[in-house]
């Protein structure tokens, strides 16, 4: 492997630095696939569903959520440039900036949370084992950790920690998980249960649409080393897919064969299952630090399409030292609520740049991309269109946002919120489009 690889900047990679296939590929998407957010947000659908109603969410919203997330490796691995920088050819090179200092926000902030998340389990675990919980320990400990796996970039990443020690890990830990889980459960009684109500199969597929696009603007940033466009297509969609789908069913299956009341009591009821449970829980925990690895490696190459002549080393260095800093100062409370309102920005990003790139003749070419113009307003507005139609819907974010939106509203659709911003931001862009490319023809035709 050429060790150009793991800090290649934003020019598109070359061809011999495309060495991911499409199973290096799954096994990248799988391992983030696995995550403690997916297990608790699996743990909401019910008992408020019933049973085949959160499967039917489950299955419905992981096909699409999926084929959107693969959608987008399969643009990144065409154009062969980082997302934000892929960015410049749907909104021009300055109008990618403000998507840009978005994620860099909402990569960092996620580190820090994966962070948090991370030294709270094990502080938890050590206590229990060793009668200390050593918090700050752990959160320098697992950002340092963080911040290595950022270093060895993508493919390092895959061939030298996911195939020799995360896969196994992983896969040992979910399967002794899913027998606790079901071990005891009268799966027969819960399968014929009614849903208590409070929410309904188009919500649950929302959620899990939502969960899963999450991981869109971040995309292109890994599948730009895949050998090919099938590849990172098929990588992406199989490699995310399977665990999610596993991940959803978990958290659902823990609620109801352990009688749960709160979803975020998941893992602290799976630690108290016994040494071999909280071990099991530990192994997913330490596995959460591929969250934080790529949360970190994608703010520094995201930097990059702002700042493109630093070094993405240094860059790496300093946003694996920020998450550290913040998740040692940083408090948990109201915090998920700002990162999930950043997150509702680019559901209609992904919109937009899958009609353009559709419209392009589903290619970029390297001019699309770093030739082209300094703003393309007309797909901008597009763009926050769509998050302003996401925010009617769904409004998401701290309570004051919350609050003002939900003044402003006039009454709303229950109907999610993921797919309409996505929907309207595509048809939006396609009309954009559309009605420039009528009004180049008469001026050439005048």
């Amino acid at each position: 492997m050429d060790t150009e690889t793991p800090n290649w900047g934003i020019e598109p990679v070359p061809e011999r630095l495309r060495v991911l296939g499409g199973l290096d590929t799954a096994l990248l998407w799988g391992n983030l696939g696995v995550s403690l957010l997916v297990l608790v947000a699996g743990a909401f659908l019910v008992p408020a569903l019933s049973l085949p109603e959160a499967v039917v969410a489950i299955v419905v919203g992981a096909l699409v959520g999926n084929l959107m997330l693969a959608a987008a490796g399969a643009i990144g691995a065409d154009a062969r440039v980082p997302a934000m920088v892929l960015l410049r050819a749907p909104l021009g090179r300055r109008g990618s900036y403000l998507p840009t200092a978005l994620n860099v926000a909402q990569c960092l902030g996620w580190a820090i949370f994966e962070l948090i998340i991370i030294a709270a389990a094990a502080a938890a675990l050590s206590q229990k084992v060793f009668g200390f919980e050593g918090r700050a320990f752990w959160t320098v400990l697992f950002g340092v950790c963080a911040g290595a796996l950022a270093l060895l970039g993508p493919v390092g990443f895959v061939r030298r920690f996911v195939r020799r020690f995360a896969l196994w890990a992983v896969l040992a830990s979910l399967l002794y998980l899913s027998w606790w889980a079901l071990d005891g459960a009268d799966l027969a009684t819960h399968w014929r249960a009614e849903g208590e109500g409070g929410s309904s199969v188009v919500l649950g597929i929302d959620l899990v649409v939502a969960i899963t696009v999450t991981w869109i603007p971040l995309a292109a940033d890994y599948t730009r080393f895949c050998r090919s466009r099938s590849a990172a297509l098929a990588g992406t969609f199989v490699g995310y897919l399977i665990p999610s789908l596993w991940m959803f069913l978990l958290g659902s299956l823990l609620v109801l064969g352990r009688d749960l009341s709160d979803p975020v009591a998941v893992p602290a009821a799976v630690a108290a299952g016994g040494v071999t449970a909280a071990i099991a829980l530990f192994a997913v925990t330490v596995d959460e630090t591929d969250e934080a690895f790529a949360n970190t490696y994608s703010t520094a190459v995201s930097l990059q399409n702002l700042l493109p002549g630093v070094p993405q080393k240094l860059l790496v260095v300093a946003s694996a030292a920020i998450a550290t800093a913040g998740a040692l100062t940083i408090e948990l409370r109201n915090y998920e609520a700002f990162l999930l309102l950043l997150g509702s920005f680019f559901v209609p990003l992904f919109g937009v740049l899958l009609a353009d790139w559709l419209l392009a003749g589903r290619r970029y070419t390297e001019a699309d991309v770093f030739h082209g113009p300094a703003f393309r307003p007309e797909l901008i507005a597009a763009w926050l269109a769509g998050f302003a139609l996401y925010q009617w819907l769904h409004p998401t974010g701290p309570s004051s946002w919350v609050d003002l939106v939900e003044r402003a509203d006039a009454g709303r659709l229950e109907i999610g919120a993921t797919l309409p911003s996505f929907l309207a931001a595509f048809l939006l862009t396609a009309a954009f489009c559309a009605l420039g490319s009528r009004q180049a023809a008469a001026r050439a035709g005048a």
